[in-house]
């Protein structure tokens, strides 16, 4: 047993390093940028479901737990045997009170159950002493009695009882016989199937190892994908930051470009608008003054004059003449100065296309990602090689221990103890069938006497005759009267092997259920089994002493079990970082030391990259100069806000037809209608498309003036924050390079990183999973227990339950033995009342009953 535990150890000190590393696999798909998926770790199906449902007859088994509790109600003495074993058992003599205490319900049960196998054969052999002397009701007389058809039913109806009592308890003991027999069988299929997860454990775990080292090949894989896209992710990040500061610079620089666009159609839109309104304004002043002089030459006619025959008329002319002043016009455009000047410096400016300047900054700018692949193809090769070489480092040093020399071991073990066990087989199953031919034994010993019983109940029920007197009695009542002495006389033969027999499994089956089974229920068996200096006196744990020579090391047989039951990795159930520490294996420090050196000598120079030319700085101070500022927007301001005309000429023309309408109809009237439609059709026709212009040139007069406000200022504006950018990404993009490299550096060696917490962690929790081991323990409990105790338990409950009503079976039977069997004498049924005297014939009664206790009874006497 130890060599084997010692072949196991071999097997767990070696099961974190296998195989060879596979340096080339199919190409996976990778994962969303940060995170790696390197899948699961192939792992068997263990089919050792180590739980057990009794059925049915766990019900007995809760009873027996019950009466056991009843009769030892203490908890687990672990101080007792810790110190019993500590001292080799030389401590009984010092705390044997502190035993019997604990045992005293078990010794109090034990004593009666001896008190019971002794007297019971001693009683039979007094009684049946004691019968042969015609005593104990060895006398073959029965007296007759009022009451002795209810005493007979009472009798028979309790010994029925009592019977029923006893074929239960003898059922519950055969079943409990009947099942550990059948439970036998299941241990071949437990025992097989904790050895088929044995197996799969061995099998599995050189998978699983490579498995875990094949995995690398995926942090590979994502580190060679981000140094081939160093460009996007490094250089892209740089140009992030640095876009966050130089392009709104280019933006402003880019806004200037349409603002000088702009400029030179406000400057062509107030030059073509100037000319069309001074060109406007002489053709409505002609056709005002026109109107005007056709409107006086209307107005006198004789119609307008005549005041005593039409007042109203001559009033309303005159008003008409003295309104017509005001259709004149109100702005004079021909003194405003011409913008040829400024608009021809500006086409001088805008020969210089700025715009395309900015996006060749914005192109430079752009350029970053491939300036630093160029920039950094050397360093990206050699850490391509120092992955490869990490690699080959990991597969290299798995290599070391021999695990498949282990596991082979190991193989060869688990084959060697199955064929052992399955060598004992035949022997298990003969010393099972001489078991259950004991007990088969023990039982029938109990049903011959039921049988006894039950027929003599049958027999003296049939057979019984309420007419026959006690000499009289059938054949039948005879003979069940005798068997029920049979049944007394085989109880007596009997009890005293039965009732030996329950004491004894009663000791053992006890015990076992409260010093081992339900402690290890309760785990408080670990307890015991984990207290320091127990087994050694120079180790504090046993364990990890035996093992790692270290007995410091918190490890348990409690933890170890616990651990085992959670299926978890047998590296951490066995800590076996004690033999070899895998995190100071894969230790990412030390396997990326010359990767992080690698990246931290990346050198990336920005200086090629040329936000603004000197012909674009030139171009925006060439805009700043072309006089814009010498522009009189004031006297273009007052001239547009005016009027076309003096009066709003549809306003005249509304006014002008009110008054013609008071007139009387005829040829004045008439006139002044048609003098009406000419104004509205120069309004229509000359009016309004001045007004647009007017608004047009208000408009871009209003843009010039915005944008000559502070020109100069803003264009040296543009040209700093273009400085500044500039300066920047030359002489201070130092410090972003570096900050943006140590990310991605921190990316890179993140992988490894990854890489190595999920072996951490799956060695931990997948890895050589040691669920079979916590199976064993489970088994050898279930066989123990569950098989064993709980059925020994239930066989002497119920033997024992039937061998103590054997008492009152005993009892019981002989008193209702003198109503069935046939009496040799009987007594004379003496009631007066009810048995007339005169019907009683004379006869000699001392001859007739010559042994009748009760003196004769004659009519003469």
């Amino acid at each position: 047993m130890w060599k084997s535990g010692i072949l196991l150890l071999q097997l767990l000190w070696v099961l974190q390093a296998s195989g060879e590393l596979q340096q080339e696999t199919e190409p996976r798909r990778l994962p969303p940028p940060g995170k790696l998926d390197f899948g699961y770790v192939p792992a068997g199906v263990y089919e050792t479901l180590a739980h057990y449902e009794p059925g049915p007859i766990g019900i007995l088994f809760h009873l027996v737990h019950g009466f056991l509790y009843v009769v030892q109600p203490n908890a687990f003495p672990e101080d007792l045997i810790v110190r019993l074993a500590k001292d080799k058992f030389g401590a009984i003599q010092t705390e044997y009170q502190k035993a019997i205490y604990y045992e005293i319900g078990f010794l109090v049960c034990s004593a009666v159950g001896l008190l019971f196998a002794v007297l019971m054969p001693l009683a039979g052999l007094f009684f049946c002493m004691c019968r042969c002397c015609d005593n104990c009701g060895g006398e073959m007389h029965q007296r007759q009695r009022k009451n002795a058809d209810c005493r007979r039913g009472l009798l028979g109806t309790l010994l029925f009882s009592t019977s029923l009592v006893i074929t239960i308890g003898v059922l519950c003991a055969y079943a409990a016989n009947q099942n550990l027999s059948s439970q036998v069988k299941n241990i071949r299929r437990l025992v097989n199937s904790n050895m088929r997860d044995l197996h799969t454990f061995a099998n599995d775990t050189p998978m699983q190892i490579d498995y875990l080292i094949s995995q690398y090949a995926t942090a590979k894989n994502k580190v060679i994908y981000d140094l081939d896209n160093i460009g996007p992710l490094l250089g892209g990040r740089i140009h992030d930051q640095l876009d966050k500061e130089v392009n709104p610079a280019l933006d402003r620089a880019l806004n200037m470009a349409g603002a000088m666009r702009e400029t030179k159609e406000a400057l062509e839109n107030v030059s073509v608008g100037l000319e069309v309104l001074k060109e406007g304004t002489g053709k409505l002043n002609f056709n005002l003054s026109l109107v005007r002089t056709s409107i006086n030459r209307t107005l006198n006619d004789p119609g307008c004059h005549d005041e005593e025959s039409d007042a109203t008329s001559a009033q309303l002319c005159r008003n008409i003449r003295q309104s017509l002043s005001q259709l004149q016009i109100s702005a004079n455009y021909t003194r405003l100065p011409k913008v040829n000047t400024q608009l021809e410096k500006v086409n001088d400016v805008m020969n210089t296309d700025l715009s395309a300047i900015v996006q060749r900054g914005y192109a430079s700018l752009n350029d970053t990602p491939h300036m630093v692949i160029e920039q950094t193809r050397s360093v990206v090769e050699n850490v391509q090689g120092l992955v490869d070489g990490i690699g080959n480092n990991i597969s290299s040093f798995s290599k070391i221990f021999p695990v498949q020399n282990c596991l082979s071991n190991f193989t060869i073990f688990i084959n060697h103890a199955h064929a052992k066990i399955e060598d004992q087989y035949p022997e298990i199953d003969q010393m099972d069938f001489y078991r259950w031919i004991g007990c088969i034994a023990l039982c029938c010993m109990v049903v011959l006497v039921l049988a006894f019983n039950y027929l003599g109940l049958l027999c003296g029920t049939l057979g019984y005759d309420k007419h026959a007197s006690p000499t009289t009695r059938g054949c039948i009542s005879n003979t069940g009267g005798t068997m029920l002495m049979a049944g007394v006389g085989f109880s007596f033969l009997f009890s005293c092997v039965l009732m030996g027999v329950v004491t004894l499994f009663f000791l053992a089956g006890g015990n076992m259920e409260k010093l081992f089974c339900e402690p290890f229920h309760t785990k408080e068996v670990f307890k015991v089994v984990d207290t320091d200096y127990l087994v050694n006196p120079e180790w504090k744990n046993f364990i990890p002493g035996y093992i790692y020579n270290d007995s410091d090391l918190e490890l348990t047989a409690e933890s170890l079990y616990s651990t085992y039951k959670e299926n978890k990795g047998i590296y951490s159930a066995m800590r076996l970082d004690k033999v070899f520490n895998i995190s100071t294996f894969l230790n990412t420090t030390l396997f990326t030391k010359e990767v992080v050196g690698q990246l931290d000598g990346v050198k990336i120079d920005l200086r090629g990259i040329i936000l603004l030319e000197s012909e674009g700085k030139q171009n925006l101070l060439d805009f700043s100069e072309v006089g814009l500022s010498e522009i009189n927007y004031a006297d273009y301001l007052e001239e547009v806000n005016k009027g076309v005309t003096v009066v709003d000429l549809l306003s005249f023309a509304r006014e002008l037809e009110a008054q013609t309408d008071l007139m009387p109809r005829g040829g004045l009237q008439t006139a002044l209608k048609g003098h009406i439609g000419t104004l509205r059709q120069i309004h229509r026709q000359q009016i309004i498309p001045m007004e647009q212009a007017m608004s047009a040139l208000n408009q871009s007069m209003r843009f010039l003036e915005r944008t000559a406000s502070d020109l100069p200022n803003k264009v040296l504006a543009v040209i700093e924050a273009i400085e500044a950018a500039q300066y920047l990404i030359s002489q201070n993009a130092t410090q972003i390079i570096n900050q943006e490299t140590g990310k991605y550096t921190a990316t890179i060696v993140g992988y490894f990183h990854q890489y190595i917490e999920w072996v951490k962690t799956s060695l931990v929790m997948e890895v050589a999973p040691c669920k079979p081991f916590s199976n064993m323990v489970d088994t050898v409990e279930i066989i123990t227990c569950s098989f064993l105790v709980d059925s020994m338990n239930t066989f002497w409950m119920g033997l024992g339950c039937s061998t103590l009503f054997l008492l009152p079976s005993v009892i019981l039977a002989v008193k209702l033995a003198k109503y069935y069997r046939r009496m040799d004498t009987e007594d004379v049924y003496d009631d007066i009342e009810t048995i007339p005297m005169k019907t009683i014939p004379t006869y000699d009664t001392m001859n007739r009953f010559p042994r009748a206790s009760a003196p004769p009874r004659h009519i003469d006497w």
